[in-house]
């Protein structure tokens, strides 16, 4: 039987306090980790683990805390990314705002492991309460001697920091995050250097996800072994999914990865609102490909998703019934990364926007015979030909919808009108 982790200190009344989180055992894996361990013994933990990051990129974490170069004299940084731009997803901000001290936790043990002495909190500007909530639990952590000079009398020193971003979905990319810290406009970045060669202030730098980092002090306090037995093969451990869309209740469940989604739709999340029919699903947010519903039992882990022709993502499952019409879902998905994109590659600016131009002309009853094909065009030639992956994500909506529900963009080429019936 599974019992959360992750979660497990989000429902206690006052979960955000110091006090409730010392009162079940808070920041005594941390202590561990800076008195028992060295940090190249922490780095072969993580790796035995199976840790994988949360953020979407799915890169083990302990392979990236490797790449830091051991040099004590160099300067080296942890940066925290609480931007979470990706629709559907919502995780990590549910995360912050109910229980800050176990990602401060796991941001204590990273650091040590990988000699960064300085931390950097990257936050959506929006996230209000999530901004409070870090600055107050940064400030109870220093006051209790868990962040500042010689970290429970191990001579380790860190230093941790707040910094609100200012809302564009590319700042969850970690090289423009990067650049947003440092005050500049928020752009990828070339790679290679990667951060952990040139990152912040082209120092090394390691960018963690917020739920990557709060699985870090569970791995501490009950062993590899025990995170590595969670899960698949090559998906280790628990997973937070966000679940929202035509679903009776929406929210936050906790996980093995692994766990088909027609587990999490119908068993956690009370299945389909007015017992409508499914019709599809996004599975790890919204710039990754769509599934249609006779896909319900893939396995949520980043392998299985990859083999069904999308991707694990985010973990933001969105659920959409027999009501919604798939052209208008590309239609809404592709004006959003449009809009967020920075504009610095042509397929990017310039393709989203025909993207979307044509995808509006279909939806609206105005679309031309060639349309659909002229879509698969952009897509393709869009896909690829950027500087970060922003091309795949603006193209996944519109590619995915036509190939599995291409029967709709040519009904609303045909007639004029939409297929569905959402009266």
């Amino acid at each position: 039987m599974f019992e959360p982790v992750l979660t497990q200190n989000i429902h206690r009344k006052d979960s955000e306090r110091i006090s409730t989180y010392l009162s079940h055992g808070g920041y005594q894996a941390s202590r561990r980790a800076l008195t028992e361990f060295t940090p190249d013994e922490l780095i072969e933990l993580v790796k035995q683990s199976g840790l994988r990051g949360r953020g979407g990129a799915g890169f083990p974490a302990g392979v990236k805390w490797s790449f830091m170069p051991k040099d004590p004299q160099v300067q080296k940084f942890l940066a925290v990314n609480t931007d979470e731009g990706e629709p559907g997803t919502f995780k990590d901000r549910h995360l912050v705002e109910r229980d800050p001290h176990q990602v401060i936790e796991g941001v204590i043990i990273t650091s040590y492991a990988i000699g960064a002495t300085r931390a950097y909190v990257y936050i959506r500007g929006e996230f209000f309460l999530g901004v409070k909530r870090w600055i107050k639990a940064i400030a109870d952590a220093y006051e209790n001697g868990f962040l500042g000079s010689n970290i429970f009398g191990s001579k380790f020193n860190l230093d941790m920091s707040v910094h609100r971003g200012a809302g564009a979905y590319i700042c969850g990319e970690e090289t423009a995050m990067l650049e947003s810290l440092e005050g500049k406009p928020g752009r990828p970045r070339m790679k290679p250097p990667y951060p952990t060669q040139s990152g912040l202030f082209s120092l090394p730098t390691i960018v963690h996800n917020i739920e990557t980092l709060a699985c870090v002090p569970h791995i501490i306090s009950r062993g590899a072994e025990w995170f590595a037995s969670i899960g698949t093969t090559e998906s280790k451990g628990p997973k937070i999914f966000s679940v929202s869309g035509h679903i009776n209740k929406p929210g936050n469940y906790e996980l093995p990865l692994g766990t088909p989604l027609r587990e999490i739709i119908f068993d956690h999340a009370g299945g389909i609102r007015n017992n409508n029919n499914l019709k599809s699903i996004i599975p790890g947010g919204a710039s990754t490909p769509i599934l249609t519903a006779d896909q319900v039992d893939t396995p949520m882990a980043f392998e299985t998703l990859e083999k069904a022709g999308s991707q694990l993502g985010t973990g933001g499952i969105v659920v959409m019934d027999e009501t919604t019409c798939m052209v208008e879902v590309a239609r809404r998905s592709t004006k959003f990364f449009a809009h967020e994109s920075c504009g610095r590659c042509v397929p990017c600016r310039i393709g989203s926007l025909r993207l979307f131009e044509t995808l509006e002309r279909i939806e609206s009853g105005q679309g031309l015979p060639d349309d659909i094909e002229r879509a698969l065009w952009i897509a393709e030639n869009t896909d690829g030909n950027t500087f970060c992956p922003m091309g795949a994500a603006l193209v996944n909506p519109a590619r995915s919808t036509i190939m599995k529900f291409r029967e709709e963009y040519e009904y609303h080429l045909t007639h004029k009108k939409c297929m569905v019936n959402t009266q």
